[in-house]
C-alpha cells in the first residue's frame, strides 16, 4: 500500500517497548477529513489518536486534534508527550531566524535540537501548550507545561457509592488527609484515594452502578490514587477508568497527573517552592508507566504544573482511506 493516511505508533510514559500507553499519530492530519477522524479513532481503538494540523498561530509548531474511541478531547497528556516526540523524530519542527518554531514547509525541516532539547508550542483545545523534547533514535523524553492550572470542582459523589462502584469497602478509600475530590485542567477527573496497593489492584469498576450513581454527576474519569507505590523512586500508584469515553482502563494518563498538581499542591504545607512526584500507572494492566509531575507554589498557590515522561517510537502504518 503506497497511498492512504500514514500514522506512527508510540508507547508513551515508558522507556521500553510494549509498556506505557499506546498512541497513534497522523503527522499529516490535514489529509484526513474531519468527518473521518472520530471514525479512525474508533477503528484503531487506542486510548487516543492524534491528527496533526497546521497551527493557527504561525509562531507555533502545530495544532492537534485528539480523539478517544468515543469522543474528542480538548487536552490530554500522553498524546501531547507522544506527538511532541513524533514531530521531532519526523523532522517536522523547524526553526526560523526569529527563533520561533513551526511545521515543516516545502523547503524541508531544520531540526530544532540542542543540548537542552527542542522547545516549541503546540495548539490544543485548551490553548497553547509549551513542550520540550530531548533524545533521539527510538527513545525520547518530553515534558509540557499544563496550559490551564488545576481547579477543584465541588460536590463529588458520596464515598460509599464510590466504594460500591469499585467493588471495595469504604475503609479501602480511607487515606489520612485525603478525600475524593474532582479536579480539572480542562478535563475533570474524580480523584479517589485508595488505602494501599493491594486495594488498588482489587478495584473493579461496576459500569452499571457507575451509570446509575456516578455518571449523572457529570464524572467520566475515575482516577484512583494510592500513596503505596511499588518501585523505589516512585511516590504514588494510580489507575484510571473512563467508561464514558470508551476507555475501560488507561495505562497512563498525563491529563490526570496534571490535575494532581492541584490535589497534591493544596496538601503541601509549605507556601513556596518546587515539589515533584513520580506516578506509577498501568502496572495492573501489564503496561507499566511512569509519569513525572512537578509543581511550583508561590504565596501558597500552585503557579505552575509540568508533566513529563519517556516515549518509545514503535512503528508506522497506513490506512487505505483514499
Amino acid at each position: 500500500m503506497t497511498g492512504g493516511a500514514r500514522y506512527l505508533l508510540a508507547d508513551v510514559f515508558t522507556d521500553r517497548p510494549f509498556g506505557g500507553n499506546q498512541l497513534a499519530v497522523f503527522p499529516e492530519g490535514g489529509k484526513v477529513s474531519p468527518e473521518l477522524m472520530p471514525v479512525i479513532a474508533r477503528e484503531l481503538n487506542l486510548s487516543e489518536t492524534v491528527f496533526v494540523l497546521p497551527p493557527d498561530d504561525p509562531e507555533h509548531a502545530a495544532r492537534l486534534r485528539i480523539f478517544t474511541p468515543a469522543s474528542e478531547l480538548p487536552f490530554a497528556g500522553h498524546p501531547t508527550v507522544g506527538t511532541a516526540c513524533v514531530l521531532v523524530a519526523e523532522g517536522m519542527v523547524v526553526t526560523r531566524p526569529d527563533g520561533t518554531a513551526g511545521q515543516e514547509g516545502a523547503a524541508g525541516a531544520l531540526g530544532l535540537t540542542g543540548p537542552e532539547g527542542a522547545d516549541f508550542v503546540l495548539e490544543l483545545g485548551v490553548g497553547p501548550v509549551s513542550v520540550r523534547v530531548r533524545g533521539g533514535g527510538q527513545t525520547y523524553h518530553a515534558r509540557f507545561d499544563v496550559p490551564r492550572l488545576p481547579e477543584m470542582v465541588p460536590d463529588p459523589p458520596a464515598t460509599d457509592e464510590l466504594a460500591k462502584a469499585l467493588g471495595l469497602g469504604v475503609d479501602d478509600l480511607r487515606v489520612p488527609g485525603w478525600k475524593p475530590e474532582v479536579w480539572s485542567c480542562g478535563v475533570p477527573f474524580l480523584v479517589i484515594p485508595i488505602r494501599d496497593r493491594s486495594a488498588l489492584a482489587r478495584a473493579r469498576l461496576d459500569t452499571s452502578r457507575w451509570e446509575r450513581s456516578i455518571a449523572p454527576t457529570g464524572v467520566s474519569h475515575l482516577y484512583l490514587l494510592s500513596p503505596d507505590p511499588e518501585l523505589a523512586g516512585s511516590s504514588l500508584r494510580a489507575r484510571m477508568f473512563a467508561p464514558g469515553l470508551g476507555i475501560t482502563e488507561d495505562p497512563a494518563t498525563g491529563s490526570a497527573a496534571s490535575t494532581l498538581g492541584g490535589f497534591l499542591g493544596v496538601r503541601e504545607p509549605e507556601p513556596h517552592g518546587p515539589f515533584s512526584w513520580r506516578i506509577e500507572q498501568g502496572f495492573e494492566m501489564g503496561r507499566p508507566s511512569l509519569i513525572d509531575l512537578e509543581i511550583e507554589k508561590r504565596d501558597g498557590a500552585v503557579a505552575l504544573v509540568r508533566v513529563g515522561g519517556d516515549c518509545v517510537l514503535m512503528g508506522e502504518g497506513r490506512l487505505d482511506i483514499d
